[in-house]
């Protein structure tokens, strides 16, 4: 492979901000694993944000990318799973597998499609150094008989346009809205465009913690909501603490700690074998291979409102902030009934937007 900008490419990222800022090129936030994607000629190689290749786990993509993508040619973008009529992050994930086999066979039941934004070099020039809008418009003119699963990423420059989209789309499983200076040159993991998520708060029962990776203080909180059978389902994890608020922490759950974690409603966790068809805490990731069971149980009688952008399935997508302490709410009253679903939206109503 001999191109202008070559692999590994970390992509251009989005800081966090409250309002959607005015004067700007603005899209959907994608749910999905971001992909750098480099073409020359039969070559395709599909790059993660950290850099790692992620071209074996999704051989379907590789195939119509390089019929669909010009001979030599470098496109940022997502890659994606539809399902539903919505993103679905779960069977996106469920692709990272080590089997080969498991890989072919949910590229055939479920295929990825890939969602072009940006262009980064075309033939053997670079494009890194020029602004947005001129990239912009020769993406859309090298993509202009693309064809699913191949996408161009709708775009607007109108900003009551990405505020109908902000509160639309999420009901087909995106979360928010970026905006990008039209002037913008690429700058690789560099955070210089805008991103605008949704932000709810619900009440959860705390009922565990992970240790912090630097020593014996709080890393992050585990987070659970009753469901309607009254059991204590694990919904994900608050983090994002100061060290002196990790110390805090230890100290204040000290009381609820358990010395004997096998009447916990997550005792199960003990069990590495609990692991294997399941996403608990300290669950090994496939991005890393290290297993970490490890967590210390808590009496499930303290609540904590926390910050959420929405919900994949039965569970928080992001990592939560922590908001307050609710010493008025008993955990049973922390159910799924309190959380805010979005109205349904078909995701091809999104991929059919100018």
């Amino acid at each position: 492979m001999d191109l202008p900008v070559m692999p590994p490419v970390k992509p251009m990222l989005a800081k966090s901000v409250k309002k959607i800022p005015p004067g700007m090129q603005y899209e959907a936030k994608w749910d999905g694993f971001r992909a750098i994607v480099h073409r020359d000629g039969d070559e395709i190689v599909l790059g993660s944000r950290t850099g790692k290749p992620l071209t074996r786990y999704f051989p379907e993509l590789a195939a119509v990318l390089a019929e669909q993508l010009p001979p030599r040619c470098v496109v940022d973008g997502e890659i994606v799973i539809v399902h539903g009529g919505r993103l679905d992050f779960d069977r996106l994930t469920e692709r990272i597998h080590p089997a080969d086999s498991r890989v072919r066979m949910l590229a055939e039941r479920t295929p990825a499609s890939f969602v072009a934004f940006d262009l980064l070099a075309l033939g053997d020039e670079s494009l890194l150094d020029a602004p947005l809008a001129e990239r912009r418009a020769r993406l859309t003119a090298m993509l202009a008989q693309a064809r699913p699963p191949v996408h161009l990423a709708p775009a607007t420059r109108d900003e009551s346009v990405a505020a109908r989209w902000f509160e639309q789309y999420e009901g087909a499983g995106l979360d928010g809205i970026v905006a990008k200076p039209l002037d913008l040159r690429y700058r690789p993991d560099a955070r210089l465009m805008f991103k605008v998520k949704h932000e709810r708060t619900a009440d959860a029962v705390v009922a565990g913690y992970r240790w912090h990776k630097s020593g014996p203080v709080v890393g992050s909180l585990l987070l659970g909501l009753y469901d309607d059978r009254g059991t204590l389902q694990h919904v994900g994890v608050c983090a994002a603490f100061s060290m002196k608020r990790r110390e805090e922490l230890a100290a204040e759950l000290e009381p609820l700690r358990m010395a004997d974690a096998s009447e916990h409603p997550w005792a199960a966790w003990a069990r590495e074998s609990a692991h294997e068809t399941a996403r608990l805490p300290g669950a090994p990731s496939r991005w890393s291979g290290k297993k970490d069971l490890s967590w210390v149980a808590l009496r499930p009688e303290r609540v904590a409102e926390v910050a959420y952008d929405h919900m994949e399935g039965d569970r928080f997508r992001h990592t939560a902030q922590f908001r307050r302490w609710r010493p008025d709410r008993t955990p049973e009253s922390c159910t799924y009934a309190q959380l805010e679903e979005p109205v349904g939206y078909d995701l091809a109503e999104v991929l059919s937007a100018p």
